[in-house]
Parts: C-alpha cells; structure tokens; sequence
C-alpha cells in the first residue's frame, strides 16, 4: 500500500504533519507570495460582501456577523481544534477545521444558556475558552503555528475560485428569497425553520412553535445554530437565514473537504479538485430529457443538509484516522461530540458513515490478522451517538421512512411518467405501486432506471475504483469512504418518504464521492495538461450537446431517452481517455528525445484514468456554473398570476414583523391563517408557517403540515400528509371559533389555558367577526390582517 504523505494530525504532543507531496513553493519570495495569498482571500471576502450588498442586506448585520464568525466561532474553535489534534501548518486549513469545531462548541454554549435561561450571556461564552488558552502555559503555543508548513499559492487561488463561485451560487438564492416584507412565495420550510429560530432563543424544553404545547422532535441543530448567531450579534432571525449564514457555513465545508483529500491522496491539489467536484459539480446531464435527482449537495432550501457537510467531514477525517491506525490522542474527544452533533444536524448523515466504519473495521481487521479494537469502539461511539440523536431528535418526518425497494423510482420521470402512472400517493409495501405488477418487464424497465441514474451520477462514484487499485485497495480509509458512499445511495434506493427525503442519505455523502474521486485522480499522477484538456473536453460536453425532447410517456420512448445521455457518458469517457493517451504519449516521445528515461508500462493506463476522471469532473462542474450563470443576473421575478395566490403579502409580512417587535418572548398567538394558499379549506396544505417563522412567537394552532401526526396519516383517505386534518380537532375548531364567533369567556379561557395574549387575524384566510374589536383591543392594522391583544 502507497502510506499517504499527509493524515490528519496526531495527538497533541505531534504539533505537525510532513509536507504534502507535490508542494513547490512557488514564485517569488515569502512576501509577494504572502500579499498575494492575501488578496486572494479578500477577493472572496469582498465577493462575500457585494453578494449581500447586492440583495439588500443591512451593512451593519453584516459587519455585526462577520466579527461573530471571527471571533465567536473560528477563533475559539482553532485553538480547540490544535490543541486536540495539532496545527495543520497552514493557516487557512487550520481556520477552516478551527471554523467546523467552532460550531460544536457553540452548541454547547446554547445548550448551556437554553437549559439554564441564561440566553444573554450566550454571547460571552468564547471568553472562557480564549482565557484558557491564556492562562494555561501548555495551550499557549497553540495561539500560533509552530512549525510552518504553508500551502502552494496554487492552492489558495484554486480554493479561493471555488469560493468566489461558492458565493454566486449563494446569490441567485439569496436574489429568490427577498428579505420580507414583500409579496413573495417562499419556500415553506425556509418558514418554518424561520419559527424554529424564534423557538430555540426560549429555553428549554422546547415546543413546537406551529402548535404551541406539542414537543419539538425534529433534527433541529442547525436552528441552534442560527438563534444563536442572532442572539449573539442582535441580527433579526429572517436575515440570518435567508442571508448572513449560509456562505459562511458552506465555506467551512470547502476547506475541511479540501483539507480531507490534501490528507488521503498526499497531493496539495487533490484538496481544490475535490472541493470544486462536491460543491460546484452536480450531477451530469449531458443533454438528458430528465434531471437525475441528487444533485448539489448544498442546498438553500434546505438548511440542515447544508449544516450537516462541515461537521460530517470533520468527523469523518477522524474516522480516516482510527481505521488507517493511527492514534487521533485528544482528536477522541470529538467524535461523541461530533457524532451526537451530525444526528442533530440531519438524521440522514451518521447512518451512511457508520457502515463505511463498519466496512473499514472488516479490511482493517483482515488486513492485520486480529481484532481493530480502536475502530470497534469508534463504531461503538457512532452507534451510540446515533441512538441518542434518535432519541433527542427524530420526529418531523424520520419516523415515517419506510423500507421499499426502489423506493427512488416513483419520483423519476422515467418511472413516473410510464410504468409509475396512476400510482397514488400511497406508500406501498416493500415495492413501489406499479412494481410488483408489471412482471419481468417492468423489473427490467426499474434496473434501467437504476442504470441512467448511476451513468449521471458517475463523476460520484467513480473514484470507487480505487479499490481495485493494488496500492489503495488495502488502504481502510479508501473502504470507509466507498463504504459509506455506496451506503448513502442505497439508503436512498431502499425506503420511501412521501417527501423523497430519502434523497438525503445519498445528498450526505456526495462529497465522500468527490473525495474518492479526486484521490483515484491523484494517484493516476497526471500531467497536467492532460487533466485540462479532458476537463475542458468535458466542461464543452456538457454545455454543447443538444438536449433531447421530452419524450412520449411510453416505456420504449423513455428507454432511448435514457440511453442517449447514458450512451453520451460513455462517448465522453471514450474520447477523453484516448486524447490523455495520445497526449501522454506525445509527452513520453518528447522526453526520450531529450535523453530522459522512458515512461514506465502503466502510463497509458495511468493516462486514460486520468482523462476519464478529468473530463466526468470537468462536464460535473460546468453543469453547476451553467445553473449559477444561466440565472444570476435575472432581475428580481415578478409573481405570476398562478403564484400569487400562494404568495406571503407584503401586508401579511409586516402584521407579523410588528408582532415580532411588540409581544413578549412568551407570549402565544392564536391565529386564523393555516393554510397555503392562505384561505381555510377543508384538506388544505397546511403550511403556511409565516405566523409563528415572522411572528416569531408560538402560536394555538397556525400550520399542522409537518407534525408527526400528518406524517403517519400520509395518504389517509386519499390525501397527502400536508392536506390531513387538523391532529386536534377540537382544539381547531376552539381556534376558530375565536375568529368567527368571539365571546368573553372563550377569550378569556384562551388567555387562561392556553397562554394566549395576541390574535392575528387575516381575512383572507377567512371570515373575521366584527366582535373581536370590541372584546379586544386593535394593535395594528396592515390590508386584510389586523393584530389585537387581549385585555
């Protein structure tokens, strides 16, 4: 086995790690290199900057958050990070590891402060630990970097450019999501986490903000995450999600990632291939009449998915650690931390890892001839953090996953559009509806399925041929990852969510398959205008191919659909490999013209490897720039006549501000407003979630959409779990009756029982009587929503 020149560091009494292999100093002396490193990185801030500027974020939020991100997050987090594992020898990695245990030590602190009511002085608890490192003379050293061992420049220009593009992405985002109050149709989860947010500033034991006395059971970390950037900086709620943290947050993922792969593969180089491919590439379309599902791994959307990718990754170069056999010292300390950390983060994340652990322990153990206790206990530590994430987390939606064979397909066009027609919305059994009657052919149509999405994800799963590689098959770190990639895509292939949320075991462990491939790259040990030729070769397939029309919804139509772009992959990795041997061999006829010696015999493989895997990375990220181009300079998109009725008013959005700005943290709302769009119906989507995500405040009933009860009643009597009934039906119809026919009493009981001290009323969602003016008084009115307050 090829020992890779970098690992993760050592214990803490081992400071550094070698040099990366391949790490020229570059041109110029220690300072041109220096003020050009530095610059390259005030590009990226400046980027970071404008990027907010340009969708209309308040100056002073961002300047407030970039001093939090510094100093309440990076700066207690590296020296942590170098005391339990060493310093990196480079800044930049060791700000961006620094950044991933910031994190988890600010979990700690909220949960501190939210156990104890002691949210106020959340802002202090970096103090302590900057005072440790102080006073302690041991932990002094870690303020600095001992041993220098800085990066190429090359380095901090390519994972700069990834950032830069990073941040574009983030803007086209941020440009959909205006900052309210505006007309706007906003993603319904962006809202309810938004309630979250407002939730995880109380203390504890939380309750779910839509319906006030029910738990919180949800994977809800990343909203403690986000209460406690604007508890700590004073920032409203809605700008830190919509706005100041995702960046942040998905650049600490680029340098852990980057720092991951400089560790496996031993090449500098190997850290920006591998973050372009995970964060910048998606999945390849190459023409292809349908998107195959699992794309980007960061998500706006989706904010615990993008949470979960610093703190998964941090945790995993510990796990490469313990199964490579080396001794992580204080490095244990974090992965109960960081294990307990991802289950809350996204209950999607740890599952996929703990089998690539699993699978690591088994080559490791087979590999020595005896037992890999250090990996059994790490597997035993995953497990058991796992369990207790369950326990403290799962609920709004995990406990409805469901094991079904395939259970991908029905959300595929392919399948959908065909063998899937008039399936329902019904879950099934260990099949999809459609499956098991449809006989061999039917099976042969789902396999072909399966085919298409794999040809699509390939630049995912290609660096899985390192493992018939003879110098890194007997490598366990090389096992974990292929282990949990393949782990995380069948996750998604094997259960069924009615949300096709099962998409996130496979969404988890997308930069796994960046890794893997980056590091097969690598140790092909190409020439570099091999690699440049294929990736560009690849980058022009991907914007120049003609894509196909939407097929007929026939079986034999969808075949040759699917096999174009399926057949096009093949095409690529074809003519890549054979113009990387032709180039290298150019190259070996040159060098033997100049009397040097000859290549050895595996160069053309070595070459074609590298040109295949160049070209699927090249066409994979020329798909994500062509997203990001194709729409960031779109001016802001008016509504549609269709959307409006779904949209959140300006009117709506400012009633609920006001509130926000004017009600106690403990007061509670009633509301009319259930449903999206927002006028009250019998089986309506019951998602609104602007009351208590803009209000800010728990609410009797608001949207009912998410709680487990409509989960479990998916597909009950024909409906979809966002349309089920109420789960409290009496309590709803106590609700309303506040709205549609107000008495004192009912008032007072309100006010009594249930804590309620304000009702936002809107008329829009439905009748409002005129008695709710004279039983209370009129707070604000904005168009149909007035606020009232009980006397």
């Amino acid at each position: 086995m090829t020992e890779p020149a970098v690992l993760t560091q050592g214990p803490p009494t081992t400071l550094d790690a070698p040099a990366p292999r391949d790490a020229p100093a570059g041109r110029g002396g220690p300072a041109a290199r220096r003020v050009a490193a530095v610059l390259a990185w005030a590009t990226v801030l400046a980027a970071l900057v404008t990027g907010w500027w340009w969708t209309g974020t308040p100056g002073g939020d961002v300047a407030r958050y970039v001093a939090y991100w510094a100093l309440a997050l990076v700066l207690p987090g590296t020296l942590v990070h170098r005391a339990l594992r060493g310093s990196r020898g480079n800044l930049p990695e060791d700000l961006g590891y620094g950044a991933a245990v910031g994190l988890l030590l600010e979990l700690a602190a909220w949960a501190l402060a939210t156990a104890t009511g002691t949210q106020p002085a959340l802002r202090w608890w970096p103090v302590p630990v900057l005072a440790l490192f102080v006073a302690v003379p041991r932990l002094r050293r870690h303020w600095r970097i001992v041993r220098p061992r800085p990066l190429p420049l090359r380095w901090t220009f390519a994972v700069a450019g990834v950032l830069v593009l990073v941040v574009a992405w983030a803007a086209v985002g941020w440009r959909a999501n205006p900052l309210p109050p505006v007309d706007h149709v906003y993603y319904q989860d962006l809202l309810y986490h938004l309630g979250l947010v407002h939730e995880l500033t109380r203390t504890m034991p939380f309750e779910l903000p839509q319906l006030a006395g029910e738990p919180l059971r949800y994977h809800y970390l990343v909203d403690a995450h986000l209460a406690s950037a604007s508890m700590i900086t004073g920032t409203a709620p809605a700008t830190v999600l919509l706005r100041l943290w995702l960046v942040p947050v998905a650049a600490t993922a680029v340098v852990v990632t980057a720092g991951l792969a400089r560790d496996l593969s031993g090449r500098w180089w190997a850290g920006p291939v591998a973050a372009a491919t995970a964060y910048l590439g998606v999945s390849l379309s190459l023409g292809s009449a349908a998107t195959a599902s699992g794309t980007l791994p960061l998500s706006v959307e989706s904010p615990s998915q993008t949470y979960l990718l610093p703190l998964l990754l941090l945790l995993t170069g510990v796990c490469a650690d313990v199964v490579r056999g080396r001794r992580p010292g204080w490095g244990w300390a974090l992965v109960p931390a960081a294990g307990l950390a991802v289950a809350g983060a996204k209950s999607s994340g740890l599952p996929p890892l703990i089998a690539g652990v699993a699978l690591a322990g088994v080559v490791a153990g087979w590999r020595a001839r005896r037992v890999p206790w250090a990996v059994v206990s790490l597997f035993a530590v995953l497990v058991a953090a796992m369990a207790v994430g369950y326990r403290l987390f799962a609920g709004g939606g995990a406990g409805v996953l469901s094991p079904q064979v395939f259970g991908v397909l029905r959300f595929l066009a392919p399948w959908r559009e065909t063998v899937g027609t008039g399936g329902g919305i019904a879950a099934g059994g260990l099949l999809p509806p459609g499956l098991a009657a449809a006989g061999a052919a039917g099976w042969l149509f789902a396999l072909a399925v399966l085919g298409w999405w794999l040809a699509l994800q390939v630049p995912r799963f290609v660096g899985v041929l390192l493992l018939a590689r003879r110098g890194t098959r007997g490598d366990p770190a090389a096992w974990l990852l292929a282990g949990a990639l393949l782990a995380g895509a069948g996750g998604a292939w094997s259960f069924f969510h009615p949300s096709v949320s099962q998409l996130y075991f496979f969404m988890a462990v997308v930069p796994f398959g960046a890794l893997l491939t980056a590091w097969l790259l690598a140790e092909a040990r190409p020439w570099w205008p091999v690699v440049a030729v294929a990736a560009t070769v690849g980058a022009a397939a991907q914007w120049l191919l003609d894509p196909l029309a939407r097929p007929e919804r026939t079986g034999r139509a969808w075949l040759w659909a699917m096999a174009v772009p399926a057949g096009r992959v093949l095409a690529l990795a074809g003519v890549a490999a054979l113009l990387a041997v032709l180039l290298a061999g150019l190259r070996a006829r040159r060098d033997q013209g100049r009397g040097q010696p000859a290549a050895g015999v595996s160069w053309r493989g070595r070459a074609a490897v590298a040109g295949v895997v160049a070209a699927l990375c090249g066409a994979s990220v020329a798909g994500g720039l062509d997203w990001t181009a194709r729409r960031i300079g779109d001016p802001p998109r008016a509504l549609t006549a269709a959307e409006r009725p779904w949209a959140l008013t300006r009117d709506e959005a400012r009633a609920a501000l006001w509130l926000d700005a004017h009600a106690d943290p403990a007061d509670v709302v009633a509301t009319n407003v259930h449903c999206r769009p927002v006028r009250t119906v019998a089986h309506c989507d019951a998602r609104a979630f602007w009351v208590s995500g803009l209000g800010g405040r728990r609410t009797l009933v608001e949207s009912w959409g998410y709680t487990d009860e409509a989960l479990a009643g998916h597909a009950r009597d024909g409906f979809s779990y966002p349309r089920q009934p109420a789960p409290d039906p009496e309590l709803f119809a106590r609700n309303e009756r506040l709205f549609t026919a107000p008495t004192a009493p009912d008032l007072d009981r309100a006010r009594r029982e249930d804590g309620v001290r304000w009702l936002l009323a809107d008329s829009a969602a439905g009748p409002v009587s005129p008695e709710l003016a004279r039983l209370a008084d009129v707070g604000f009115v904005a168009g149909p929503v007035t606020v009232y307050r009980l006397r």
